[in-house]
């Protein structure tokens, strides 16, 4: 079932879709597809494909997850995002968005499909109930940076990172 369709400057469209588990194997090529993904390890989809799928499920059998494949008008991926609703005592009471995992097709890039799937997730947040987002981006990732304070994401807090 289509989640949104986003239309971009050239016309062309793209459907937003609720990630099934035959995705994954396309999603995580997309995650896979810069050197920082690279550099970790996170590039052999077949190897870890068990790995992924059990991942899948968990996400897919929550109801505060939803992970989408944002699809061409060929079926062709364009796009991810994971986005995650954290009920909380802090603010109020306020439901934050965790915005993860956001890709865009290196043959998509520079489309306008980013800031479109970012405007989408806000208003998804907004519909769920959500009064704040909230993303991380990786420090290397200068262009990411600009393109998130360009939307209006302020650089506000210091992240941390423990590995288990």
């Amino acid at each position: 079932m289509t989640l949104a369709t986003l239309s971009l400057a050239d016309h062309s469209t793209i459907r937003l879709l609720r990630a099934c588990q035959s995705d994954v194997p396309e999603i995580v090529r997309m995650l896979a597809d810069d050197s920082i993904a690279r550099s970790r390890g996170d590039n052999d989809a077949e190897q870890d494909a068990a790995a992924y799928q059990r991942a899948f499920a968990l996400i897919d059998a929550d109801p505060a997850q939803l992970l989408v494949i944002g699809r061409t008008a060929d079926d062709q991926p364009a796009a991810t995002c994971q986005l995650t609703l954290i009920p909380g005592l802090s603010r109020v009471g306020s439901t934050r968005l965790q915005i993860e995992a956001v890709r865009v097709a290196e043959s998509q890039r520079g489309s306008g499909l980013g800031t479109a799937l970012i405007n989408w997730a806000l208003d998804e947040g907004r519909r769920r109930g959500a009064t704040l987002a909230q993303l991380t981006s990786d420090g290397e990732r200068t262009d990411a940076r600009r393109f998130y304070e360009r939307l209006g994401f302020v650089a506000s807090h210091v992240g941390f990172k423990y590995a288990l």
